[in-house]
């Protein structure tokens, strides 16, 4: 089943898009409280389908950074105490997940959030990222049924 997994600028966390109405989104909080609540045009509301990182090269998706984390901690929570670690630890075990990422633009948050992300996602039992994460904007009913 593909979800709709969203970041909301100013709250923590992650969450399911749930349902849809004319204004606004319903979303539920992949935390432990689960709690419900409406987002509205004015939030800044972005699918972590539609995030990548920057590279030396090409910018890549960041549900290929999480399939790389995944497999490197055999879908488990991350093994590094990255919320007390130093600059210097973080990059390095960052760099064995994505060894081109680009050292002046990603920073220390960008990759803090990516695992925090990654420990909710794993929490909630989100472990096929490719799938559970590919992006879903802009198709409709034929596209669909073309792909049956």
């Amino acid at each position: 089943m593909v979800q709709t997994i969203l970041s909301i600028a100013g709250k923590p966390g992650l969450y399911k898009l749930v349902s849809r109405g004319k204004a606004n989104l319903i979303v539920e909080a992949l935390d432990d409280t689960r709690k419900r609540m409406p987002v509205f045009a004015s939030d800044r509301v972005t699918s972590l389908a539609d995030i990548a990182m920057y590279t030396d090269a090409e910018d890549v998706p960041l549900m290929t950074i999480l399939a790389n984390l995944r497999d490197k901690e055999n879908s488990k929570e991350i093994s590094l105490n990255f919320k007390k670690c130093k600059s210097e630890e973080l990059r390095k075990y960052f760099a064995e997940i994505l060894p081109d990422f680009d050292r002046d633009r990603v920073h220390d948050s960008d990759i803090r959030k990516l695992f925090s992300w990654y420990n909710i996602l794993i929490k909630n039992g989100i472990t096929d990222f490719e799938e559970e994460m590919r992006p879903t904007e802009g198709e409709n009913i034929d596209d669909r049924k073309e792909m049956e």
